[in-house]
């Protein structure tokens, strides 16, 4: 993790910067506390800041003060740590029955934690919306560190794959492609370029949208309101 602040974080925003792409970072909230100048950066540079939770902890064990407690923790600390306060949710690994409606009084205005569709959606919980922008984890750096036998070029390759099948179906119906990865694993000097090249070929198909995802819910909510609102 220490890796991911030190070397990894300039990398990745210095390549973001040099190529003019906005990206949402997911951040528990004390770790940006503890890397303020890294906070500054990402604001500065016009990145959106998404709730991770509070601390590096699991949620899906609390009963429902609890987590009330840990969400609002995560908006107050961002808030105070970045100059506003989140817009989006994602939970460590699982949320719990109340995570949604909880968010929603806490006034947050998207939720991540879904892997069920290439889109945005709205979801209803007692009659109050709520935008989901599900998530991918095949797309998500962590294979590379997780098995050692799944090489770079593997990852770079699943991207483009993946990229060329959701381009070609965005002709006819709205797309989405979400590209998690992380500063202590992207940011190595040997995973950095595959970055880069897989920005490269997106950027150089025409209609591409980089976006952060505050971005994208506000562009859905806009084109496809919650219906009935």
């Amino acid at each position: 993790y220490r890796y991911g602040l030190n070397r990894g974080a300039p990398r990745v925003l210095d390549l973001l910067a040099g190529k003019g792409v906005p990206a949402t970072f997911t951040a528990a909230a004390l770790a940006l506390e503890r890397a303020p100048d890294l906070a500054r950066r990402i604001i500065a540079d016009g990145h959106e800041v998404c709730a991770h939770g509070h601390r590096w902890v699991q949620q899906y064990g609390f009963d429902e003060a609890r987590e009330r407690e840990f969400i609002e923790q995560a908006a107050a600390s961002i808030e105070r740590t970045c100059g506003r306060r989140p817009m989006g949710w994602l939970s460590r690994y699982l949320c719990t029955e109340n995570t949604r409606r909880l968010l929603i009084e806490a006034g947050y205005g998207y939720h991540m934690d879904d892997f069920s569709d290439d889109q945005p959606f709205w979801d209803s919980i007692d009659g109050r919306p709520m935008l989901i922008l599900p998530y991918a984890l095949d797309t998500n750096d962590m294979k590379l560190w997780s098995d050692p036998a799944y090489t770079p070029n593997d990852w770079l390759d699943y991207l483009i794959d993946t990229f060329e099948v959701l381009y070609d179906e965005g002709a006819s119906e709205a797309r989405m492609m979400s590209v998690g990865v992380h500063l202590r694993i992207i940011g190595r000097p040997g995973r950095i370029g595959l970055l880069e090249k897989f920005i490269d070929h997106a950027q150089a198909r025409p209609g591409v949208w980089f976006a952060t995802r505050a971005a994208i819910a506000e562009h859905w909510a806009v084109r496809n309101p919650f219906p009935g609102a």
